[in-house]
């Protein structure tokens, strides 16, 4: 098969790393993380990484390489994907559920000026100071538009906001809607998938992984973390919150799962409508069907 890279994304939960190591050992191909969250080292349960023995049987890049201090970006990933793309000489599989990671791959990115260290460093201060829905409301008075695209509760991308308006004068949509730089996949022929699942199906879905997650130590993980700056992208993990609410006894263990089935369902949703609206002209396939999946691709798809 000529194909150079296969881009596998879908919400959480949905099957994409069972799906990629399996097409992978077909093809005899290197496994690419494009998910924001697994490339924390710290936290490989809350990730649903893929494990040390799927890991053995195949090269796996950009998993767990990062600590969970590290303010991670899709610019960096970029960087690091286009480095893994001239080391191989094999079939590339990327499979994730970060929509920009995936934007990156295929459309490239918006050059941005970056931040002056000081400005970043007052940006978090009031941050800290005033919380993040105040500083979205900060925000709103200043850039009304990109505020409108943020969520008041998300400190990490409102902070994002307000320290490029402090850093350039500018929004940062102004910057989004400029020319972007080269797609890291330009010239490179590809597939690109989405999986996709009924609604309840991922939502059963999603209550089985929380549920295997605290039989495998996701608590003692989630305690470690308790006290991670609010501002960094890692405290975003899906579950951290609640489980690290469990570890203190602020929770039961049933409010905790109920709590965390509730959120990571949410944000599935969102990711499934950010994949409608951006990928539509990807190739839908049910997820609950991946040796078809491997099989139609084995045979030229």
């Amino acid at each position: 098969m000529a194909v150079k890279a296969v881009l596998i994304a879908g919400p959480t939960a949905s099957g994409k790393s069972a799906l990629a190591l399996a097409l992978a050992e077909t093809l005899d191909a290197t496994i690419v993380n494009a998910d924001s969250m697994q490339v924390y080292r710290e936290a490989p349960i809350l990730t649903a990484r893929p494990g040390k023995a799927e890991m053995a049987r195949l090269p796996h890049r950009l998993y767990g390489h990062v600590g969970v201090r590290d303010p991670y970006s899709v610019g960096r990933f970029a960087r690091e994907a286009a480095k893994v793309l001239a080391e191989i000489a094999d079939t590339a599989i990327f499979v994730g559920g970060t929509g920009l990671y995936f934007s990156a791959l295929t459309e490239g990115l918006a050059d941005i000026p970056a931040v002056p260290a000081d400005i970043r460093q007052r940006a978090r201060a009031r941050l800290e100071e005033i919380g993040a829905r105040a500083l979205h409301g900060e925000l709103a008075a200043r850039d009304p538009e990109s505020a409108s695209r943020l969520r008041p509760s998300d400190p990490q991308r409102i902070l994002r906001a307000y320290e490029v308006l402090e850093a350039t004068g500018q929004p940062l949509v102004h910057w989004q809607a400029q020319k972007a730089s080269p797609p890291i996949l330009a010239g490179i022929s590809t597939v690109k998938l989405v999986l996709d699942l009924p609604r309840a199906a991922l939502r059963a879905r999603i209550k089985e992984r929380l549920r295997a997650m605290l039989a495998q130590g996701a608590l003692q993980e989630a305690r470690a973390l308790a006290e991670l700056d609010p501002a960094l992208p890692a405290a975003k993990i899906l579950g951290l919150r609640e489980f690290a609410l469990l570890a203190k006894g602020e929770l039961s263990e049933d409010e905790a799962l109920k709590r965390a089935a509730i959120a990571t369902g949410q944000f599935a949703k969102r990711q499934s409508t950010w994949f409608r609206n951006r990928m539509a002209d990807w190739k839908w396939l049910d997820a609950s069907d991946c040796a078809t999946i491997v099989d139609d691709l084995r045979t030229g798809f």
